[in-house]
């Protein structure tokens, strides 16, 4: 392998046989050396084969250490330690440190919050992972990301997002901002030949349903309503065939191999030959963690969310409702 080569994070995911969201947590930690090429992160080779090493020399050390206590003892990859005293002269000015900023979430909005915050604290950067709310949620609470967006609906209760978050999050301090709200719905063919106007709709004889995957605001949108109309997921066809974004789900309804498919009603504008039918209007919220270190990135946060240029940004998205955008909506 050429030393030139270099992986995105997606390769390394595959290439380690460990999740995308991990390989953002080991850059977070400084683990692997990344720089950025456009919107993506990349790690060299040279890197991936240090990181790999120093893994097999810690395992190795710590299968020699003798377990007194019956705790497994692992060493951290090893680093550089420079002598205590020395008369050779500084190697140079010292670098700005540099904090990585995990955002994890789908939506478009959160890419141009990411440019805004990278403009605003140079000494910021910011890495976008793609997930559900709910995987989201679940990396926050494993340590693999700093701003996750959510939009999860509480089918008891009509609220959306903070039953969750206090489920999840429990012994955490955090902050939960508004970002938008949108509308979401069902997408059906031009003309809806299926007449379909509602939840109980989705029992009618043949239909052909396309899901989103688990972990995902919309899956547990659907999962709720149909728990709250007593429909059972038997009797739905194409009920575990899934997709991972509104658009490849707006995209498989267009082309005629679903009948109905939910997401969101950006999604719908943007692909031919579909119809929305609105629903619900679900509000998309932002959850940061309130740690040591955090507070000059939480504050640049909230003035990009509440400044004239961020929602200008999203007043040129279609069926973004901005009213209440930076709110804090809660705070522990």
């Amino acid at each position: 392998m050429s030393e030139n080569t270099s992986y995105t994070t997606e390769e390394l995911a595959r290439l380690l046989k460990i999740s995308k969201l991990k390989v953002y947590d080991l850059i977070k930690k400084g683990e692997l050396p990344s720089y950025r090429v456009g919107k993506q992160m990349r790690v060299d080779h040279s890197d991936l084969e240090a990181y790999k090493q120093n893994s097999r020399s810690s395992s190795a050390s710590a299968a020699l250490l003798p377990l007194q206590t019956g705790i497994p003892f692992v060493l951290p990859p090893a680093t550089f330690s420079p002598p205590l005293h020395t008369n050779q002269p500084a190697a140079g000015p010292v670098k700005a440190a540099v904090t990585n900023i995990v955002i994890t979430g789908q939506d478009m909005s959160l890419d141009i919050l990411a440019t805004h915050l990278e403009r605003s604290l140079p000494a910021a950067r910011p890495l976008r992972s793609y997930a559900g709310s709910l995987d989201s949620l679940i990396a926050m609470y494993n340590g693999e990301s700093d701003i996750v967006s959510t939009h999860l609906l509480d089918g008891d209760t009509g609220e959306y997002n903070l039953p969750y978050i206090r489920k999840l999050l429990v012994g955490f301090s955090y902050l939960v901002v508004h970002m938008l709200t949108r509308s979401a719905g069902f997408y059906v063919q031009q003309g809806n030949p299926r007449n379909i106007s509602g939840w109980r709709d989705l029992q009618q004889e043949g239909l052909r349903l396309i899901n989103r995957e688990r972990g995902s605001g919309v899956r547990v949108l659907l999962d709720e309503q149909l728990r709250l109309h007593g429909i059972s997921v038997a009797g739905l066809s194409g009920y575990e065939t899934v997709e991972n974004s509104h658009l490849a789900v707006a995209g498989r309804v267009a082309r005629g191999e679903a009948d109905v498919g939910i997401g969101i009603e950006k999604a719908a504008k943007i692909i031919d030959g579909l119809e929305f039918i609105p629903l619900i209007q679900e509000r998309y919220d932002l959850v940061m963690l309130k740690k040591p270190g955090n507070e000059q990135w939480i504050n640049a946060v909230l003035d990009i969310l509440r400044s004239p240029a961020f929602r200008n940004e999203l007043n040129s998205i279609h069926s973004y409702d901005l009213t209440g955008t930076g709110e804090i909506v809660y705070e522990t």
